[in-house]
């Protein structure tokens, strides 16, 4: 696969050229080493592309997967705990995970663990590979990504994206990078509060 275009959101992508440059360059070489024509496997059974091949986001994201194992790069946790009192949740917010549930619990609340995963983190990066529908890139943009970030868990992170040229190649729902880059760039220069490189790819 190759990059067709990259947007630098509160300066991630500078941020990689100067303090995690060979980082950037793994991440170059992975996309380029996707054999694209090797992941059109899936048969279409949508209206209008019936018998029609398709890229597979399956076949897609093991490929990715793979590729990133052999450099790495590995899958992360952010463990939490949460609460219905709005004011106790700023209170423990910042705050270890134990010292979180323990302050919940002093309180007299209920503490309810929950977590934020990401696949792919190496050396303070993250890297999402979202070929899935659209409302998951949204997540991994306004809440992943910046719950690794608010955690001191990444100083940066990575969303690769299918072109809208590739995303027509494939089933109905998929979110892509044009669509995307509109939602972050309505959203104000400072949203989300995440330094971030959203890559678009296409075969």
């Amino acid at each position: 696969m190759k990059i067709v275009q990259i947007y630098s959101h509160l300066n991630g992508l500078e941020y990689l050229l100067v303090h995690k440059k060979n980082l950037w360059k793994e991440v170059q070489q992975v996309i380029e080493a996707v054999d694209g024509n090797t992941c059109k496997t899936k048969v279409s059974k949508e209206k209008g592309m019936v018998g029609n091949l398709l890229y597979s986001p399956i076949d897609m994201n093991k490929a990715f997967t793979k590729l990133l194992a052999d450099k790495s790069w590995t899958e992360s946790r952010v463990s939490y705990w949460v609460t219905k009192n709005e004011r106790l949740i700023r209170q423990t917010l910042s705050k270890p995970a134990e010292e979180q549930k323990a302050d919940i619990v002093a309180a007299g609340e209920t503490p309810i663990f929950s977590y934020n995963q990401t696949d792919f983190v190496k050396d303070r990066v993250a890297i999402e590979i979202q070929f899935g529908k659209y409302s998951f890139v949204a997540y991994d943009l306004f809440v992943k990504h910046l719950a690794f970030y608010v955690r001191d868990q990444i100083d940066v992170g990575i969303e690769i994206l299918a072109m809208k040229s590739l995303q027509s190649q494939m089933s109905s729902g998929p979110g892509y990078y044009e669509g995307e880059l509109y939602n972050i760039i309505r959203n104000g220069r400072g949203v989300p509060a995440v330094p971030l490189v959203i890559v678009g790819v296409e075969p």
